[in-house]
């Protein structure tokens, strides 16, 4: 699934986000491109539990 952060704009947001993605599902598979501010993330898990945590963490997920 992939995610669009609008405020996701460097390496330290990068960090975040990841990390807030594997609060959901630590063996979430990851890929980030800030300067797109996309996030590609492989996971079983559904997407509401991602957009969820990343809004809680000041990074909500644009559609």
């Amino acid at each position: 699934m992939q995610f669009h952060i609008k405020n996701m704009t460097c390496g330290g947001c990068a960090r975040s986000v990841t990390k807030a993605i594997q609060s959901v599902d630590a063996q979430a598979k990851v890929t980030i491109d800030p300067n797109t501010r996309k996030v590609d993330v492989a996971s079983q898990r559904p997407r509401a539990d991602f957009e969820a945590a990343l809004q809680r963490a000041g990074y909500p997920a644009a559609a």
